[in-house]
C-alpha cells in the first residue's frame, strides 16, 4: 500500500502559484504552475532584453554599454583620469585604457597631459563624442535603476538577495562584473 502525505496549504500554494512581473504596469501576477520554467523564462527575457538593447545602442550610436558609461561620466565631469573613470564605472584601469584607446581611435574622446603634473593624463569628450551621446538610447541599466529606486526598501533588498542567490545557483558569483546590464565582453567592439 502506498501512503500519500497530504500537503499543507503553503506546499499546495507553491505547487499551483507562480508569478510573473509585468514591468509595464509594475504588478506581480499569477500565471502558471511551474516555478522552474517561469524562472528560466524570466532569465531568458532578461538576457534577450540586454541583447536587444545592446544591439540598439550599437546601431543608433555605434557604442557598447561600457563605452556609453565612460562617455556619460566624461560628459558629467568634463575631464577625468583613467583611474577616476575606472573607479566610477567599476572596471579595471586596463579595461578602461583599452576602451579609451578605442574611443580615441574613432574621435569620441581626446587625451591631454596635465600641465601641472606631466604624469597625469586627462580624458575628455570631443564634439563628436557629445554628438554620439545625444544619439544613444537610454541604457537598460539606467531604466532599471529608475524603476528599482522607486521600489520600497524591502522590495529592493528582496530583489538584490534573490539575484545574488541566483548568481550563486548559476555558479557566477565569482565572475568579475560591472554594474551594467549588458552581455558579452566589456571591451568588445559593437556589432552593427
Amino acid at each position: 500500500m502506498t501512503r500519500t502525505t497530504p500537503q499543507n496549504d503553503s506546499q499546495q500554494s507553491l505547487n499551483i502559484i507562480s508569478s510573473t512581473w509585468d514591468a509595464g504596469s509594475c504588478e506581480l501576477r499569477v500565471s502558471s504552475v511551474d516555478p522552474l520554467n517561469d524562472s528560466l523564462i524570466s532569465l531568458r527575457r532578461i538576457l534577450r532584453i540586454a541583447d536587444i538593447q545592446s544591439k540598439k545602442l550599437a546601431k543608433d550610436a555605434g557604442l557598447t554599454t561600457s563605452k556609453l558609461l565612460v562617455l556619460q561620466y566624461l560628459d558629467e565631469q568634463g575631464e577625468a583620469t583613467i583611474g577616476q573613470i575606472a573607479q566610477e564605472v567599476s572596471l579595471t584601469q586596463a579595461t578602461i585604457t583599452t576602451l579609451i584607446d578605442r574611443l580615441q581611435e574613432i574621435h569620441l574622446v581626446r587625451r591631454k597631459r596635465s600641465t601641472s603634473d606631466k604624469r597625469k593624463v586627462y580624458v575628455s569628450l570631443t564634439e563628436v563624442g557629445k554628438a554620439a551621446l545625444t544619439r544613444a538610447p537610454t541604457a537598460l541599466h539606467d531604466k532599471f535603476a529608475e524603476s528599482f529606486e522607486a521600489l520600497e526598501d524591502w522590495e529592493q533588498m528582496q530583489i538584490a538577495a534573490v539575484l545574488k542567490r541566483l548568481s550563486a545557483l548559476l555558479g557566477a558569483e565569482r565572475i568579475d562584473a560591472a554594474p551594467v546590464l549588458d552581455i558579452g565582453s566589456i571591451d568588445r567592439e559593437p556589432e552593427h
